[in-house]
């Protein structure tokens, strides 16, 4: 039995998730059965091929080495969340993202794609990486993701509206192959997803633009806003900010006793943490949630955060 955790953000949870990762190795006993983590997933800043989420600040080239080797040193691979739907032929030359790729080009990372433009692009320049096909292509008819799971992706990422949809999830032929997203924090059956995701693609664009131009002067967000005022909608957006809590009551969420006692045994293995952008504490949250013994929470949590507070708990390389 395998229940393999993709978790959220090798940049700006790179500490967070290299402890988890150490604490999983150390203390087994505190895990539910069969957990593994497959991947830690996100972007550097300013990726402008980045999608899903916009994601500011500078990395540079000393970090960047430091993040795939202390992750794929320990097994884990890096998977790049390149899923900006607002991607254009001039964009696939940037400089930065195709640094990132060269550094990361060892054979054992991944890439998340949305864009066909784009997919190409890394499909033909990098061919060790592994593709991943993005929940962003909002892929809901049953055909279609079956044909899309039938395609040469190393894995299809389910869209979330169909959680619970058993009908479909049962048709899968390689459920192996697709992976859930298990706490969405988003509307279920939103109708403007998709559009969101296009506004947060310019926005990273915009974004990685202006550090080219300015390097690290501060970014007035307003200027996109009134170039794109379609952006302007999703402002107020009442789902970002959910914790876990307000996010179990939600209609597309997966539990743990459901990865465990229904969809393991249907044959999935491959589940999603989303939280990127969480606060810190919201993700511990998560992850105890999800991947530890209800009887050990407490304890790991107590365990867990005292060793994320030392700075001799792990050794990074640089």
């Amino acid at each position: 039995m395998k229940a393999r955790f993709h978790l959220p953000d090798f940049a700006g949870h790179f500490k967070l998730n290299l402890v988890f990762v150490e604490f999983l190795a150390q203390r087994p006993q505190y895990f539910r059965e069969g957990v593994e983590i497959a991947s830690v997933y996100g972007a550097f800043p300013p990726s402008l091929w980045n999608g899903g989420r916009t994601q500011s600040g500078i990395c540079d080239k000393k970090f960047i080495r430091s993040v795939i080797k202390n992750f794929n040193e320990r097994g884990i691979p890096l998977r790049f969340t390149f899923t900006n739907p607002m991607i254009e032929k001039k964009h696939l030359s940037d400089n930065f993202c195709n640094m990132v790729m060269h550094l990361a080009d060892n054979g054992m990372n991944e890439v998340i794609v949305l864009s066909p433009l784009l997919e190409d692009y890394i499909r033909k320049n990098y061919p060790n990486y592994k593709i991943t096909s993005s929940t962003c292509k909002r892929i809901t008819d049953q055909e279609q993701l079956c044909a899309e799971i039938d395609k040469d992706y190393h894995i299809v990422v389910v869209d979330y509206d169909l959680n619970h949809d058993f009908d479909t999830l049962k048709k899968i032929s390689d459920k192996k192959k697709c992976e859930l997203l298990v706490n969405a924090c988003c509307n279920p059956g939103c109708s403007t997803r998709s559009e969101h995701y296009e506004a947060i693609g310019m926005q990273q664009i915009a974004y990685a633009n202006h550090v080219k131009k300015y390097h690290d002067a501060p970014f007035n967000v307003e200027n996109i806003k009134r170039e794109h005022p379609e952006i302007l909608r999703f402002d107020e957006c009442p789902c970002a900010g959910r914790n876990l809590f307000e996010i179990m009551n939600l209609k597309n969420h997966i539990s743990p006793d459901e990865i465990w006692n229904t969809y393991i045994p249907m044959g999935f293995e491959q589940f999603k943490i989303e939280g990127r952008t969480a606060e810190t504490l919201n993700l511990v949250e998560h992850y105890m949630y999800y991947m530890i013994k209800p009887e050990f929470k407490d304890q790991a949590r107590f365990e867990f955060l005292k060793w994320l507070s030392q700075n001799d708990v792990i050794t990074i390389v640089e």
